[in-house]
């Protein structure tokens, strides 16, 4: 069994879902380490403090395996911070980290980081210790400023990104798309670079009776409803998502929920995409939900006739797993992660380019044919069986076994290229 560092620097796992710094990662994060501990391994994720009165340790899962904990560790000041000003207190979480796991005279086997944050601390920590380093990045800099024009990342991110890419002793990526953008813009050996897609709780996210689901909601059973679940910035597309609603002829009007956002939304984003519904003359058509609690997402899901992921930039997309698990069909952006996660014409649509026109033109055949919803969201259900965060724990395994011991791993073979 092994002894397992994450360190996930800027966001808890523990952290409620939807706000301006939570998203996917903090899922993966929490189902990656809970099913490592239900494994028998030893999992322990550092978090930066951001609640003085919170205890110090807490169980990555109520009823969960009690070999995996979240330790946070104070770093700056203990509230909520802008992720722009973190950099300057990485150095003081690495040291934190050590001197809690000196405390304690543990040992670990690997160090596993998310985000380049969390990179920069675990490189501290991997010379430290003399064990190796597996980063994921999630998210890429580069490459986000390059997705929208209006999107720029700070040099030092990318700078800092390169220099982890380079060092550490493995890059686990989502997609083959990103593991192409690694090599591309940072130099990356794709020899090191292991693709394993991001997983999915079918048993928290599965089919159930969509008059059901609107019912415990309080929405009409009549009317025709697109989702979108995710965080309230540019660069998630949410824009196109209100053009294409607009664009929707009189016979397919439908309902747009919005779920996602909260106080801390960044750059007025929610303001704007209200001012732009009004523009567009839906804004009684559009309903933005804020920040809703995992467990209550499956109902959104349940409830929508499509959901539609129209991102700019995503490395995987775990809103379309999610969504499919739930047997509603998708519509998203032909980018990263999302064209391995939705079989174009089988599962939902992927659109290659970022305008309304194309989503609306889908959306349109979706919205007035329920048999062809019916059958996308029948396949999408089957689709993600793969997917399972089981299968993400034992290939992540089989890449520790391989980093540790140099065990050839072939645990990946479940997820189609």
């Amino acid at each position: 069994m092994y002894r397992i560092a994450i360190i996930s620097y800027h966001t808890s796992p523990l952290a409620p879902l939807g706000g301006a710094e939570t998203g996917g990662l903090n899922v993966y994060v929490r189902e990656l380490a809970g099913e490592l501990a239900e494994r028998g391994h030893h999992v322990d994720v550092f978090t930066r403090r951001t609640d003085s009165t919170s205890p110090g340790t807490l169980p990555i899962s109520d009823g969960g395996s009690p070999l995996g904990r979240v330790v946070q560790i104070a770093a700056g000041p203990q509230r909520y911070e802008e992720k722009n000003t973190l950099p300057e207190y990485v150095d003081e979480f690495a040291d934190g980290v050590a001197d809690f796991v000196a405390a304690e005279g543990t040992k670990y086997d690997i160090i596993h980081s998310h985000y380049w944050l969390s990179g920069l601390a675990a490189e501290q920590l991997k010379a430290r210790w003399d064990v190796p380093h597996i980063v994921m990045f999630h998210t890429l800099g580069e490459v986000k400023a390059r997705a929208r024009v209006s999107e720029s990342e700070p040099e030092p991110r990318i700078a800092a990104e390169t220099d982890i890419a380079r060092n550490a002793d493995r890059i686990v990526v989502a997609s083959k798309d990103e593991q192409q953008l690694l090599a591309r813009y940072y130099g990356a050996d794709v020899g090191r670079i292991s693709v394993v897609p991001c997983g999915v709780n079918l048993g928290l996210f599965q089919p159930i009776e969509k008059e059901e689901a609107r019912q415990k909601l309080g929405l009409s059973e009549d009317d025709k409803i697109l989702l979108f679940v995710g965080r309230i910035e540019p660069l998630k597309g949410v824009d196109i998502l209100l053009g294409a609603a607009a664009q929707l002829e009189s016979e397919s009007d439908c309902f747009v929920l919005v779920v996602g956002g909260d106080d801390s939304t960044r750059d007025g984003e929610m303001e704007h995409l209200r001012d732009l519904a009004s523009q567009l003359g839906i804004a009684e058509r559009v309903s933005f939900m804020g920040a809703v609690d995992h467990e209550r997402l499956p109902l959104f899901y349940n409830a929508a006739d499509v959901c539609v992921v129209p991102s700019f930039y995503e490395s995987f997309g775990l809103v379309a797993l999610e969504a499919m698990a739930c047997g509603t069909p998708v519509v998203a952006s032909r980018v990263g992660g999302l064209s391995v996660a939705v079989r174009d014409s089988e599962t939902g649509y992927l659109i290659p380019w970022r305008c309304p026109e194309p989503f609306a033109e889908r959306l349109e055949l979706l919205l007035g044919n329920e048999e062809l919803r019916n059958r996308f969201g029948q396949a999408a259900r089957e689709e993600v069986e793969r997917f399972r965060w089981g299968n993400v724990a034992e290939a992540v395994l089989g890449l520790y076994a391989e980093v540790i011991d140099g065990t050839p791993s072939k645990t990946t073979a479940v997820f189609r290229n």
